[in-house]
């Protein structure tokens, strides 16, 4: 949910839904929690073939979080029938219902053209898999959420906290980062954070700070130790801005 909506006292409202054979049940909790940032999940549902015994971890899951489970018979050997379902689903929701946006649970590229096709009427796509998704689903999503993140044992998260010499060698992220600030920055080379982030969501939808073992993009950024960080009070606000400077700016 952005700041604008907070203001104005609105919601978006999405629509949930699960790929059960790609998906886990230990993450449904910290999934629903992700969701609740972006917005109100009007609609969750879950696609399988419930009459067989590899889906049967999802039952008290269910229950729990009102999840409405869809059955698909797999009317083939080897052959994902619950993939057609879903798509299925999503295109009627999306023509009958007055929805802001979807989330896409799920690891498989065949929700690839599904996102994209969202995209283009101006929803909100939002895509949960496992770090073995195919990329092509990740940058087809406004925004890629890696469920390793989300699970109830996520005290050990993709990465380790790293060293800032080791986060220096990671050249992707520290591109990354420079970048965002530079095309984020005003004329002294300051950019405000918010800046920052939106600048690198919409160059890496998968990017997230948790995966690298912080929880907020403002530690990441002062883990790397490449910016300097300065805390500034607006009027009328609570709380600090935050605006970071490539050190290299530095005089």
């Amino acid at each position: 949910m952005t700041d604008e909506d907070m203001i104005k006292g609105t919601q978006k409202k999405l629509a949930v839904l699960i790929d059960a054979d790609n998906t886990q049940p230990s993450i449904i909790e910290g999934l629903l929690a992700e969701v609740a940032k972006y917005g109100i999940a009007s609609v969750k549902r879950i696609y399988g073939d419930w009459t067989g015994p590899q889906l049967k971890g999802w039952k008290e899951t269910l229950l729990e979080f009102s999840i409405v489970p869809i059955q698909q018979f797999g009317y083939t050997v080897r052959k994902n029938s619950t993939d057609s379902s879903m798509i299925i689903d999503a295109m009627d929701l999306l023509y009958t219902e007055k929805l802001d946006g979807f989330c896409l649970v799920s690891s498989d590229s065949d929700f690839t053209r599904l996102a994209s096709r969202i995209r283009e009427e101006g929803l909100l796509v939002l895509g949960f898999g496992e770090l073995k998704t195919p990329r092509p689903f990740v940058v087809a999503c406004d925004k890629f959420i890696y469920t390793e993140i989300l699970r109830e044992d996520s005290t050990e998260t993709i990465h380790k906290n790293l060293g800032s010499r080791n986060l220096k060698q990671d050249t992707k992220l520290v591109s990354l980062l420079r970048t965002a600030v530079e095309d984020s920055a005003d004329d002294s080379g300051w950019a405000y954070l918010g800046n920052v982030g939106q600048n690198i969501a919409k160059k890496s939808p998968e990017f997230d700070s948790r995966n690298y073992g912080y929880k907020k993009l403002g530690e990441l950024m002062d883990a790397t130790d490449l910016f300097e960080k300065d805390e500034r009070v607006q009027n009328n606000s609570p709380g600090k801005l935050l605006y970071f400077r490539d050190k290299r700016k530095k005089k």
